[in-house]
């Protein structure tokens, strides 16, 4: 089912051939993002992840562009809290320019300081849109309420630190944790394995770095903090997070059972309550994250700064009532089929294939199969949701609200969790 090798240097590869496609989608995973940084280091990840494309020993960043657009391709790159991906999908016979330029990006850029200056300030301004954005800020600020130490940090990183990072600081951190044993080539699509490998042998065979990298504290989960920030917005934005589940654990089959029938869709509990009943949010729904050894499930909602108060309320209501008025049968099968076809859909891309296959190798060391993870979803019983959302439900939840009327909001949902 899947291809995979170690080479001397330490480098992962892993593939799975899609046979029905006549694409291919490859990514270079780095084991690093806003997890791994310090305070001082905070936003270098993401910012390192942009100077990439602004030139490399080879390329110019025209060049770059240039090429992949030359043969209809698309590249592109994304940092997360655990890792940062570069990744490009062509057609199968582009494939050698795929590995060629994403091979450039991550081993051979030249952090050139006017192209630097010129990055800082589409970063800057990229965070400023974080700011202008409220129902993203209010994201952000419930990572704040609800970790203690790297996780509670923006990927983006603070505006002061990114307007005084110098060229050093980038090429330091890049040299630190750009090395072989610390990153995963994966692909997904149409490839012969053997011609591949002799990609990756071509153009991964010099390393500029060997890794020093240290490895990340383990996030701390705090369940008391409440965070607000006012705004002169037209909506509230409101967020509470409880306990989930980490990264790997089997329990994320029960979890996102329990998140479908909750507010993962519009036949969810809160979405037709709050939404279709009371006509009190456009915007309402459940999420879970999960990192190595630690877990968050999560709410959003949306709502006039009139309705704030009757929508807190609602929603703390509904969930407190879990225990009077836990799951049907109906509910239950309705909310395991859409996490089953869900996952069956999304094995139909390269691009999601490759993301799941990488990412699993690159945090976890291992890889599930198709068969084996829609086996773990059958298996689960409406007892292990139950005893599981017990768990979640029964939590105090932190909060963060962005908008008018935030810190009055926050103070009534404060009193209605510990009253």
């Amino acid at each position: 089912m899947f291809d995979q090798i170690t080479l001397p240097s330490g480098l992962r590869i892993v593939g799975e051939r899609l046979t029905h496609v006549h694409s291919c989608t490859v990514g270079v995973w780095v084991k690093v993002g806003s997890i791994n940084e310090t305070q001082d280091e905070n936003g270098l990840s993401h910012f390192i992840e942009h100077m990439v494309f602004k030139g490399t020993q080879s390329r110019s960043a025209r060049q770059i562009s240039e090429e992949m657009d030359m043969v209809g391709g698309q590249l592109n790159a994304f940092t997360s809290k655990e890792c940062t991906c570069f990744y490009a999908k062509v057609m199968d016979e582009n494939l050698d320019l795929a590995v060629d330029i994403l091979s450039d990006l991550t081993l051979r850029p030249v952090f050139d300081n006017t192209e630097l200056n010129k990055e800082r300030g589409v970063v800057l301004e990229e965070i400023a849109m974080v700011e202008d954005t409220p129902d993203d800020l209010v994201h952000e600020l419930l990572a704040e309420a609800q970790f203690d130490g790297s996780l509670s940090r923006p990927i983006l990183g603070p505006r002061e630190r990114i307007a005084a990072y110098t060229r050093e600081d980038i090429v330091s951190f890049w040299k630190k944790y750009y090395a072989p044993e610390n990153m995963v080539v994966s692909i997904a699509g149409n490839y012969d394995w053997d011609t591949f490998l002799a990609l990756i042998h071509r153009f991964f065979r010099d390393y500029p770095n060997q890794s020093n990298a240290s490895a990340a504290d383990q996030p701390q989960q705090s369940l008391s903090r409440h965070l607000s920030r006012s705004k002169d917005t037209e909506q509230l934005h409101i967020c509470m997070g409880f306990p989930g589940v980490p990264a790997g654990s089997d329990e994320i089959y029960p979890i996102s059972i329990l998140n479908n029938i909750l507010g993962g869709g519009m036949s969810s509990r809160l979405f037709q309550r709050i939404r279709e009943e009371l006509g009190m949010a456009y915007s309402i729904y459940t999420y879970t994250s999960g990192y190595t050894g630690i877990g968050t499930f999560n709410l959003y909602v949306g709502t006039t700064p009139e309705n704030g108060e009757t929508v807190v309320k609602e929603i703390l209501q509904l969930l407190r009532s879990w225990k009077d008025d836990p799951m049907t049968e109906k509910e239950f099968l309705s909310a395991k089929a859409q996490l089953r076809s869900g996952y069956v859909m999304g094995l139909e891309s390269s691009s999601g294939r490759m993301q799941s296959i990488g990412r699993s190798l690159l945090l976890r060391n291992e890889i599930k199969s198709p068969e084996e993870i829609l086996e773990k979803i059958d298996a689960v019983t409406p007892e292990m949701v139950l005893e599981l959302a017990d768990k979640i439900l029964s939590a105090k939840p932190c909060a963060a609200v962005v908008g008018k009327n935030a810190t009055k909001i926050l103070s009534l949902l404060e009193d209605e969790v510990n009253g």
